[in-house]
């Protein structure tokens, strides 16, 4: 019978450790690209590009996890883009 803490991180070729620092340091800048939606949402001068900065380097850090490279463009101009705050 397979370990649940050691099944899916090895099938991902992780060990429980590294798999469980890249999904707690994923999982917390979901809450904080949420959180910043969320105020958005309520106060629309704020937090103008914070979501979608995180979000794009949520894409990133998913990609760099399996050894690939993402570039984020704007689908319009297919420029690369880039935030400023």
């Amino acid at each position: 019978m397979s370990n649940p803490f050691t099944a899916h991180p090895a099938s991902v070729g992780e060990t429980y450790i590294q798999h469980f620092a890249f999904a707690l340091r994923f999982g917390l800048r979901m809450l904080l690209g949420g959180a910043a939606a969320t105020v958005h949402a309520a106060f629309a001068f704020l937090c103008v590009t914070t979501a979608s900065r995180i979000n794009d380097e949520l894409i990133a850090m998913r990609a760099a996890s399996r050894g690939r490279t993402v570039r984020v463009v704007d689908i319009e101009t297919m420029l690369p883009l880039d935030y400023h705050i």
